[in-house]
């Protein structure tokens, strides 16, 4: 398999100017996901990393938040043998399983996404978990892109981590300089 941040690089996922994040906050990068997610090669190839990382943990189901969670959660489940499902938004800062998904009480969930920035998606999805009554036993995520060690009481395993630097709007250089905020799907 290639080098990670190539194939970020070789399908056009890493941009650069002035993003508005999903967060709020601002960054001079955008990791666009979806080029690597559209390309069923080398989404196989980065799910494989986590499942593999994850093969003798005791997972029983693969879980993710929406959009982008929901193809990494199949593929990583298929790689697997497992079962998957999804969170959905249902309020604000709060996410649910619809769609009859049910979790075993005590099942071992492993949680993945897409972009790691604030962990903000992740943590509504592992409440979500706990909630049905399921055990995180791990997080996956392809590009952990975060200033800073996460903390959520469960390993987590990157395919790439690249610390990125994001703003909060009222602290950023790039608004500063006049550069033209883009906001993209999420990241």
């Amino acid at each position: 398999m290639e080098d990670v941040e190539t194939l970020f690089e070789k399908t056009g996922a890493i941009l650069k100017g002035h993003f508005l994040l999903t967060s709020g906050l601002h960054s001079p990068i955008y990791w666009e996901k979806f080029r690597i997610i559209e390309n069923p090669e080398y989404n196989q190839q980065l799910c494989g990393m986590i499942a593999e990382h994850y093969k003798d943990k005791g997972i029983e189901l693969v879980a993710g938040p929406t959009t982008g969670g929901i193809v990494l959660a199949h593929e990583i489940a298929r790689q697997m043998g497992l079962k998957c499902v999804f969170a959905e938004k249902i309020a604000d800062s709060e996410r649910g399983f619809r769609r009859g998904f049910v979790i075993k009480p005590g099942a071992k969930v492993l949680v993945v996404d897409d972009i790691l920035t604030t962990g903000k998606s992740v943590r509504e999805v592992l409440a979500t978990v706990k909630k049905a009554g399921g055990e995180v036993a791990g997080i996956g995520v392809l590009v952990d892109r975060s200033d800073t060690a996460l903390e959520f009481n469960a390993p987590v395993f990157s395919c790439l981590r690249s610390a990125t630097t994001t703003y909060k709007p009222d602290d950023c250089p790039l608004c500063r300089q006049g550069l033209p905020l883009t906001k993209h799907g999420s990241s």
